[in-house]
């Protein structure tokens, strides 16, 4: 395929790429809980706890709570569940993953004879957030055509534009109704080369059926850099700088399907309709972190995560068939695949910060409670630059849409010796104000370990669900399916003292 590089063109109302979403916004400022198994087993609840290498992610100066190197690396196996409801109709979907979850050092210099009692130093790796995923959705909805997906885009668009500028000359708006006027899916209202307004060319009626399927690939990854120290083995100070990766593949592919009476002119009885995304790019973040003991049984802890700055790039491919017929015609199908890669300029993608705010119950050697309370504003999301129009409108419609929620952990762990036995809980609040777009967030976890000495094993499992209704389509045709997800995960973490 041929890769066309657009280009910001000086005085045009165009942003370079209109590709982007809320949901994509949302896709990069949510956290998932990954980590050590350990961590996950306990639901990541160690604010005021520290001493554990994913522990790191959550507050910096965690590292300093370790009194012997450490390293480790941890492998997940994650498979999850997609249940989708379209108008009535039931349909299921699975997928499995196995991957590298989380791996990382930390290395402590003692200092006996100074109140800066030691310094800690770590590098981990996280894989943040697992993409492998596929829903499918299916039924008969009995109002609504993808017919006003099409319609949306072109009215206001001049026709010559559309039938006469090639495909990889136009901006994505353009491109979409480049699509349902070349598909015959629309059909202007005359055909004076300067028309603006267009009508559908699918038969009134209703009950259209409709199949959506999405896959989606790739990963979030972070890498941390970790400094900490501890004064009088009473207070402790660290900070992380993050650099974070992502590789996210998203194909969809959209079916209609219309059984209403042929009309005395063509018109669509189905189509096809194809959606390949491709971003890719790095970011940027920094966390600053403190724990107290406020006895030796209490401590007490507060980090701030920083926004995290991405630089994106998005590469976007698309394709429609489509089939017409007349009362007594014949059928006529089209096929709409231009075979190009859009690939757009880099944008930047600013997710918002957080804190949390933590405390935990120590009983010596013998176990712990601990709670984290996180705060995200996610209406601070911004695509950059928030000069351009088009990321305007979408910042608009993310402090719209979304709105700041919380996130609770609490995580539990008592000791038999060698054995150790765990268990966590994990709430965390819809970023969207309506609150179904994404749901509430709920997961369980446990799991156990066992010290060796130098080696130590865990295991954890967890469980997590959440329901979903994000229409197939942000513009115009805006229907969708609800999605209810549950996803499991088993990790295997090895650690080794030096």
């Amino acid at each position: 395929m041929k890769k066309i590089l657009f280009l910001f063109i000086t005085g045009l109302t165009f942003s370079v790429s209109h590709s982007q979403e809320v949901s994509d916004a949302v896709r990069y400022a949510q956290d998932n809980l990954t980590g050590t198994a350990r961590f996950r087993a306990m639901g990541g609840a160690f604010g005021a706890v520290g001493g554990d290498l994913s522990a790191l992610t959550v507050n910096p100066a965690g590292s300093a709570i370790f009194n012997n190197n450490q390293v480790g690396v941890t492998f997940s196996n994650q498979n999850i569940k997609n249940n989708s409801n379209y108008f009535g109709t039931q349909t299921s979907e699975k997928e499995n993953s196995f991957i590298l979850n989380q791996a990382g050092g930390v290395f402590v210099f003692n200092n006996p004879n100074n109140n800066w009692k030691k310094i800690a130093i770590g590098a981990t790796y996280e894989n943040t957030n697992n993409f492998n995923n596929q829903v499918f959705s299916a039924g008969t909805n009995p109002t609504n055509s993808v017919d006003q997906y099409f319609l949306t885009y072109a009215n206001g668009i001049p026709l010559n534009v559309i039938a006469d500028v090639p495909y990889r000359d136009l901006f994505y708006d353009e491109q979409q109704a480049y699509f349902g006027y070349k598909g015959y899916v629309i059909n202007p209202v005359s055909n004076d080369p300067n028309n603006t307004q267009y009508t559908s060319n699918v038969p009134a009626g209703g009950n259209y059926y409709h199949e959506n399927e999405i896959y989606t690939s790739g990963y979030n990854s972070k890498v941390s850099f970790n400094i900490a120290t501890s004064f009088k083995d009473r207070i402790y100070f660290g900070a992380n700088l993050n650099v974070h990766v992502t590789d996210f593949r998203r194909s969809s592919s959209f079916y209609e399907d219309n059984s209403n009476p042929l009309e005395p002119t063509e018109t669509i009885s189905n189509l096809r309709f194809n959606n390949d995304l491709y971003t890719y790019g790095n970011g940027f973040s920094f966390q600053l972190g403190a724990i107290g003991k406020v006895t030796e049984a209490f401590r007490v802890g507060i980090a701030y995560e920083s926004n995290t700055w991405y630089e994106l790039y998005d590469e976007v491919t698309q394709s429609l068939q489509t089939t017409r017929q007349a009362d007594g015609g014949q059928p006529i199908h089209e096929n709409i695949n231009p075979n190009v890669v859009n690939v757009y300029e880099s944008y930047t993608l600013q997710t918002p910060a957080k804190w949390t705010f933590s405390g935990a119950l120590v009983f010596g050697k013998s176990g712990l409670i601990s709670v984290d309370y996180s705060i995200k504003d996610y209406s601070n999301t911004k695509y950059k630059p928030t000069s351009d129009p088009g990321f305007r409108g979408l910042n608009g419609d993310i402090s719209n849409q979304l709105t700041s929620n919380g996130e609770l952990r609490i995580g539990g762990e008592y000791k038999i010796n060698r054995l150790s036995l765990r268990g966590g809980y994990r709430f965390e609040g819809s970023p969207y104000k309506n609150g179904s777009t994404i749901g509430d967030l709920n997961s369980y976890s446990g799991g156990l370990g066992y010290s060796f000495g130098s080696t130590k094993v865990d295991l954890a499992y967890s469980y997590l669900e959440k329901k979903s209704n994000q229409g197939f389509f942000a513009t115009g045709f805006t229907d969708g399916a609800n999605i209810s997800s549950k996803l499991n995960n088993v990790s295997l973490t090895l650690l080794f003292e030096l």
